[in-house]
């Protein structure tokens, strides 16, 4: 009876210990989950510091220097502003093909409008930025109003601000030293600084500053909540008081002010105006957000991990491109963090769910 005894108390015992230990791993697995769900921009934060550790370690001082790291982010600046503008149009749920398109064509507007027409630069830059908020608007009434879907609504508007571009500015560039000599306002973005070792532009601290802007808007405003609230389930938002067509409406016009922002630190990033620059920058915005942990269902996600994303992209291709890799190596190793970002987020949601 004893042994028999005995042998029952082990193995409860041992069943114990066994649930103890599935109830730890799961613990931990749900102390994960709940972190990377409330800190969106934690996965690309982790993976933004270890490039540049792994990179610092095998490149030493070539990499870790100021000027090298100030280089990631000048180089990164204007993916790094029109990212934010597609991180607003992601959250909806939806998205714009058409954001390097506008910031190009705002571009030339504020070239010609300087050159062709004579107007003062700052008049110019004015029209420039509000021909992007137009074409923003357009985009957002025709997904808001019109029910279009936003992938079809944006791939048009490409195809048509993109051949407008070209029909207007007759495919001509304005040099950089028309610029510089008659309206150097349009390269003030493009202006560098000094502050210690580390070299800075102006372009650079806007992208900043909207990043700042635009998180604390996010988060600390109604407008933000209400930004959520149409990406993740707009129909409860109309439901809950929130006006869905027009937060969609000014969330494209928003989009499309950055973009024009963008298209005026382009010009100052390139020196001059060319209605052939900036053709990858849909693209590239799209892969910085994913990348940033954005969820491309909506309702997820932050401005600032789109930020974090875009400089991923730019770490790795100035490490790369330092340690004499074959540039090929750069996409191969994006494409791979892009499907790993969507995994992680669907991850996510399905244990969310």
């Amino acid at each position: 009876m004893s042994n028999s005894s005995d042998f029952e108390a082990a193995t409860a015992e041992a069943a114990n210990e066994v649930a103890s230990f599935d109830e730890d791993s799961k613990g931990l697995i749900t102390r994960i989950h709940h972190a990377l769900h409330t800190i969106p921009a934690l996965v690309p934060l982790i993976v933004l510091v270890a490039a540049i550790l792994v990179f610092g370690l095998f490149l030493g001082k070539k990499f870790f220097s100021p000027f090298a790291l100030t280089l990631i982010l000048q180089q990164v600046q204007i993916v790094g502003i029109v990212a934010a503008a597609q991180s607003l149009v992601i959250l909806t749920a939806g998205i714009d093909l058409s954001v390097g398109a506008i910031a190009v064509i705002s571009s030339v507007v504020m070239g010609q409008f300087t050159f062709r027409y004579g107007l003062p630069v700052e008049l110019s830059v004015a029209f420039g930025l509000l021909f992007g908020t137009l074409i923003g608007i357009g985009n957002g009434w025709l997904v808001a109003v019109m029910k279009l879907p936003p992938f079809i609504v944006t791939l048009g508007t490409w195809q048509i601000v993109l051949a407008a571009n070209f029909l207007y500015s007759a495919n001509e560039t304005i040099r950089s030293q028309d610029i510089a000599a008659q309206a150097p306002l349009l390269q003030l973005l493009g202006s560098k600084f000094k502050l210690g070792g580390a070299v800075f532009t102006y372009g650079v601290i806007l992208m900043v500053i909207l990043v700042v802007v635009l998180s604390y808007v996010l988060r600390h405003t109604a407008w933000g909540r209400h930004v959520y609230a149409v990406g993740d389930d707009p129909e409860a938002a109309e439901l809950s008081g929130v006006n869905v067509k027009r937060t969609l409406i000014s969330v494209y016009a928003v989009a499309g002010f950055i973009c024009a922002l963008a298209g005026w630190a382009l010009i100052g990033r390139i020196g001059s105006v060319s209605p052939t620059s900036g053709q990858l920058l849909n693209i590239e915005s799209i892969t910085a957000v994913v990348i940033g942990g954005i969820s491309l269902f909506g309702g997820r996600g932050s401005i600032l991990g789109a930020f974090f994303g875009a400089l991923i992209v730019g770490v790795f291709t100035l490490g790369l491109r330092l340690s004499g890799a074959d540039a090929q190596w750069t996409f191969l190793l994006i494409g791979v963090l892009i499907i790993a970002a969507v995994a992680v987020d669907q991850w996510i949601r399905k244990v969310a769910a």
